[in-house]
């Protein structure tokens, strides 16, 4: 008996020496890439007046919550006169509502097209937060090395970027081979009109873009937990939208005499195992992507569980559900963000209704998701409509394989220097998804650096955007423009 024991033992040894060694292995194969390298690249562009011309731009107050503003087509002007040589060279349409679109006739006409996008819109600043600001919001102030104000980040620092690369490089008497369109939305922060306004005319046109580049990432700087690299994240897609109400119903009376389930019991309770029960997820697809390639970069645990998938998977599935963040990575959102009942607290409701935001990952459809919602609450008293407002599904995923992409990773480090590039994906909406429709590809980031404290700054108190960071975005559109 003590014989076969020593032989079982030694057999479970020489299994746990072989998943060793199997770990080990597979986590020296699983290096992160060389950090990449480019040559690097300077425009010489004059950086501080492309500053001063962003603090003009702020002051323009091309607010989305009424685009009846005379701000609006006032800024479509200043765009027209603060770029002489880019009016003289290109030809421009305005699109409804008040869009300008480019285009830069190259020498090739074999050569498909691209497109460079940015939108000038900007959220309200909500009036309590006015005397948080350092410098007013539509001031436009330079200090301390920044732009300070509403739309400096989100967008029209991309905007002045693009242009004034675009300036300088036909002061330097450049031509594009390949035809390059400039589109610049006007109300991209409430649903982004304009740009499918500009995806329809091209199609109309028969012009099939390459692809398209806009907002919907950055270089990434110590904001991922536990990586200290910068990361260029370069999104292949974005997430869908919908929002779906859940609406219960009953006869109502005084709260004196409740039914065992009320109508806002029957929704609380949906509302419950909705969120207990959230849309299926997993490391598949663009998500499977985006983490293999940034797992490279992690510390030596976390590369062992990414390297050994096919045994961690689950556990890492765990872990990467557990945080906001990363968890949207991964799966469609589910987020109740409304509720409705009675009236008066001794009142019972005739109708009680949930309304649930969910963000589509690329591998669920609209269909898909509904039909996840009423097999989760399995309850046919409550009906399941769709909100009123826009729905749309995830855009196409493009590949990282393509040279569109290959273009802009170049330019991301010609610009900024040697970093880690990873293919990723936009979890909120963009005017993207738009262009997406007329175009092979449609790519993500925004050419500047920014760390964890500037993530408050969007939609938030206190925008900004630094010198250094205006002039790398220069220098990016500028290289970018160069290889087209």
């Amino acid at each position: 008996m003590g014989r076969i024991i020593k032989r079982i033992l030694a057999g479970m040894l020489l299994l746990v020496v072989a998943l060793v060694v199997v770990l080990a292995v597979n986590t020296m194969r699983y290096k992160p890439a060389a950090i990449s390298q480019a040559e690097p690249f300077d425009l010489g562009a004059d950086v501080d007046a492309a500053a001063r011309t962003l603090s003009e731009a702020v002051t323009f107050q091309t607010v989305s919550d009424d685009l009846s503003r005379p701000d609006f087509p006032a800024f479509v002007r200043f765009v027209e006169t603060t770029y002489p040589r880019v009016n003289a060279t290109m030809t421009r349409e305005i699109l409804a509502p008040n869009t300008p679109l480019y285009k830069w006739q190259g020498s090739d006409d074999s050569l498909q097209p691209v497109l460079l996008a940015a939108h000038y819109d900007v959220v309200p600043v909500a009036p309590w937060s006015l005397d948080k600001w350092v410098h007013p919001p539509y001031d436009g102030a330079i200090s301390d090395g920044f732009v300070w104000g509403r739309g400096t980040l989100d967008d029209k620092g991309a905007l002045v970027a693009m242009m004034t690369a675009a300036e300088k490089l036909i002061a330097d008497g450049f031509t594009p081979k390949r035809t390059v369109y400039f589109s610049f939305g006007g109300d991209e922060e409430i649903g982004g009109d304009g740009a499918k306004a500009v995806a329809e005319h091209l199609t109309a046109q028969g012009i099939r873009l390459a692809w398209a580049l806009d907002e919907g990432s950055f270089v990434l700087d110590k904001i991922i937990p536990g990586l200290d690299q910068p990361v260029a994240s370069i999104n292949l897609s974005e997430k869908g939208y919908l929002t779906l109400e859940l609406v219960a119903k009953s006869a109502g009376g005084h709260s004196s005499m409740p039914p065992r389930v009320t109508a806002v019991g029957r929704i609380a309770r949906a509302v419950e195992r909705l969120q207990a029960n959230p849309v299926p997820g997993g490391l598949t697809g663009v998500s499977d992507e985006f983490f293999d390639a940034l797992g490279r970069y992690f510390p030596l645990g976390q590369r062992v569980a990414f390297a050994n998938r096919w045994l961690t998977e689950p556990l890492l599935e765990r872990i990467l559900s557990a945080a906001p963040s990363t968890d949207a990575m991964l799966r469609t959102t589910t987020a109740p963000t409304m509720l409705t009942g009675s009236t008066k607290e001794n009142v019972l409701a005739t109708q009680a209704t949930a309304t649930i935001n969910f963000r589509l990952h690329p591998r669920d459809s609209i269909e898909d998701v509904v039909a996840h919602v009423r097999e989760t609450i399995a309850d046919p008293e409550i009906e399941v409509r769709h909100a009123p407002g826009f729905a749309s599904p995830a855009s196409p995923v493009s590949s990282s394989q393509a040279q569109g992409y290959k273009d802009i990773e170049a330019s991301i480090l010609a610009a900024f220097g040697p970093l880690a590039t990873v293919p990723g994906l936009t979890i909120a909406a963009t005017d993207a998804r738009h262009y997406a429709t007329a175009a092979d590809a449609a790519y993500r980031i925004n050419p500047f650096k920014i760390e964890g404290h500037d993530l408050e700054r969007f939609h938030g108190i206190n925008e900004r955007l630094s010198v250094e960071n205006l002039g790398r975005g220069i220098n990016f559109f500028g290289d970018l423009l160069r290889k087209q």
